[in-house]
């Protein structure tokens, strides 16, 4: 571990490592917590499988173990017996684990695989302030951070050193049990202000090993019920996979195992999930299934004649139709918008027409009224006038940046 000369009590010094941090955070796109209520719920397998799963969509990923106390990543991802090194610089290397994934975990320092380690708060905090400030993680699209189950130091700790613009994935199993818990997780973020990209229900089913059918091993469907009794997005469930279950257990890699199954094809849905909860919407199929309909009329909220960047605050909508084959604008007609009201704007739009929703910013409740009125959003554009914005989408040269809506 790399150990710094000035004196950690200093203010110069806490200035130093926090200009350390953010200069090695800013240039990871999209942080990802996974949390979850209570152990158990195989919320470390399926962080491994998030994070092998982003990297074979060609995401440039990261992958951080900050289970110290049960460190289980390493096995999982047949890693024991291998040891982190340093760089040239002095910083700590990330494992190379296959094309597009490095990986960090304690358990890549421990020399024996059951060794205890037996650290109360304060050094907990330091050891993962080093593995965000100290590694060399490079230009990353997604970190996925593995914490231990419940709100005690560790998930607290990396979510404020990671900051606000962090997002959250839940993990629970169908059981009442566990869903009960899970309810604490959701408190815990809204409490830091953690936006929660969503729901996973793992252990959802089983794939029978021998007709490779689900069976309804426990019931299923409790994470769903759960996203929508507390308004958080629902990203999938994930069925019991026996053969997933061997791989781990038996510290083979879980990339082979993964291949070919519906497990394979459960993950490939979730992260599609993802990356447009997180506002990656580069996703292909995100942009296929938008434009399978040559003509298509987007909306985009005005204000002044431009992209305003507040959805639910402006005075007019451009209705702008455009033929995607040609990626030409058809037509611009500008209506004022209706009287604010909570859940009007997406009814009503979807009335006028509206295929696809380009916007500044926009609130969760309101996306997923969108959704469920069949009208695809896409959040973080920049301030121009509609046929600008229009054009640059139809292009695939639209800048996207963060949701700027809290809501």
């Amino acid at each position: 571990m790399k150990e710094s000369s000035q004196n950690p009590h200093s203010d110069e010094s806490r200035q130093l490592e926090e200009m350390e941090l953010q200069k090695r955070l800013q240039v990871i796109k999209r942080k990802i917590l996974v949390l979850s209520g209570k152990g158990g719920v195989g919320k470390s397998t399926v962080a491994a499988n998030l994070a092998v799963s982003l990297a074979l969509a060609g995401k440039k990923s990261g992958l951080l173990d900050i289970d110290l106390h049960g460190p289980s990543i390493t096995r999982i991802l047949g890693l024991e017996g291998s040891r982190l090194a340093n760089d040239e610089e002095g910083l700590i290397a990330p494992l190379p684990y296959m094309e597009n994934l490095t990986v960090v975990s304690i358990g890549l320092l421990l020399e024996k695989a059951e060794d205890a380690v037996i650290w109360r708060g304060p050094l907990k905090y330091n050891v993962i302030k080093q593995f965000l400030k100290d590694v060399s993680w490079g230009e990353l699209d997604y970190l996925v951070v593995d914490s231990p189950p419940g709100t005690g130091d560790e998930p607290l700790s990396v979510a404020q050193m990671m900051g606000k613009d962090t997002w959250a994935i839940i993990v629970t199993t169908p059981q009442e049990v566990a869903i009960a818990d899970v309810r604490r997780s959701v408190t815990f973020c809204k409490t830091l202000n953690l936006r929660i990209a969503g729901v996973i229900e793992n252990m959802s089913g089983m794939v029978c090993p021998h007709c490779g059918k689900d069976i309804e091993l426990f019931k299923v469907g409790g994470g769903e019920r759960l996203a929508k009794e507390m308004g958080i997005p629902y990203l999938g469930h994930i069925p019991l996979d026996p053969g997933i279950v061997e791989a781990g257990d038996a510290g083979k890699s879980i990339t082979d195992a993964l291949s070919g199954t519906p497990t394979e094809s459960s993950f490939k849905k979730i992260i599609d999930a993802i990356r447009v909860q997180t506002g990656d919407v580069d996703s292909p199929d995100l942009n296929s299934a938008i434009k399978e309909k040559s003509i298509m009329k987007i909306a985009i909220p005005v204000s002044e004649g431009m992209l305003c960047m507040h959805f639910g605050h402006c005075e007019q909508f451009a209705l702008v139709t455009v033929d995607a084959d040609k990626k030409s604008v058809e037509e611009v007609v500008y209506i004022d918008s209706p009287p604010h009201e909570p859940g009007l704007l997406p009814g009503w739009l979807h009335k006028q027409g509206a295929n696809l929703i380009i916007t500044g910013g926009m609130g969760r409740r309101a996306q997923d009224l969108f959704a469920k009125n069949g009208v695809k959003v896409i959040v973080g554009a920049p301030s121009d006038a509609p046929e600008n914005i229009a054009t640059a989408y139809m292009n695939n040269t639209l800048e996207i940046a963060e949701n700027i809506c809290d809501h």
